[in-house]
């Protein structure tokens, strides 16, 4: 699943190639249609931003495009006439313009909304803070997941998006891998500085991946492998309701 980094890169990427821009939309795909994607046709994009791991299209007259792309879902941007790298008829939304076209394929969310329904919105207006916004306050996140979820293990509660939005299942390893902290330690249990350092950790790995494209792993996907700090094989298992598969090193984060 596209985790808030790759949200907020796609965001600015979108962002670049369409803000001031009258678009042509379409959706070849039946999925687009029944969205509503065609109501935008001819209409200005005023910005594009992201919310954790949901992506918001703004257009004139207060009508917002909302996706989330759920495990197989992407968004991508072409040139007028590049060849595009999945077929037309997969294509869910397409928001072309002069110069670029930006093109959804999949995932698990596409609808247009008026803007004024945000506030209200039953997804979007409980997600918790965005790690990755200007205005992140760890110490107040820090009180408010000892607050709402002491009695749950960190790592399950670092997924949930009601506490704090963006996190997916990499940086959630991650991040708890380069602040030392183990992720099965209930958040109750774990001292607020601990907490803080596992937000401030993965923040900055977050940061770090919008920048460069890239994503750590120092620990994801490398269960059975000798930790790169003490050499210690590295562990799996899956946490939470979900199961989401963790990854951490017993010794380093013990």
């Amino acid at each position: 699943m596209a985790e808030g980094d790759t949200i907020m890169r796609t965001a600015r990427r979108l962002d670049a190639a369409l803000t001031g821009r009258q678009v042509s939309a379409s959706a070849p795909n039946p999925r687009g249609r029944a969205a509503g994607v065609g109501q935008l046709d001819g209409r200005r994009v005023e910005r594009v931003e992201s919310r954790g791991k949901h992506l918001l299209v703004h257009f004139e007259d207060g009508v917002v495009l909302h996706s989330h792309l759920g495990m197989n879902g992407s968004w991508q941007l072409y040139a007028p006439g590049a060849r595009w790298r999945r077929s037309r008829r997969a294509a869910w939304a397409v928001l072309g313009t002069d110069d670029a076209q930006a093109v959804q394929f999949g995932g698990s969310t596409l609808r247009v909304l008026p803007a004024r329904r945000l506030s209200l919105d039953p997804t979007l207006s409980r997600l918790g803070p965005d790690i990755l916004a200007e205005d992140f306050d760890p110490a107040a996140v820090t009180a408010a997941l000892r607050a709402a979820a002491g009695n749950r293990e960190l790592g399950d509660v670092l997924l949930d998006q009601r506490l704090v939005a963006g996190i997916g299942n990499i940086f959630k390893s991650e991040g708890c891998f380069a602040a030392a902290v183990s992720p099965w330690r209930a958040v109750g249990e774990l001292e607020p500085s601990e907490t803080r350092a596992v937000l401030e950790a993965t923040r900055d790995l977050m940061q770090a991946a919008v920048t460069s494209g890239r994503h750590p792993h120092k620990v994801y996907r490398r269960a059975g492998e000798p930790c790169r700090r003490c050499r210690t094989r590295l562990r799996s298992r899956g946490q939470g309701d979900a199961n989401r598969t963790t990854y951490w090193c017993p010794r380093c984060q013990a």
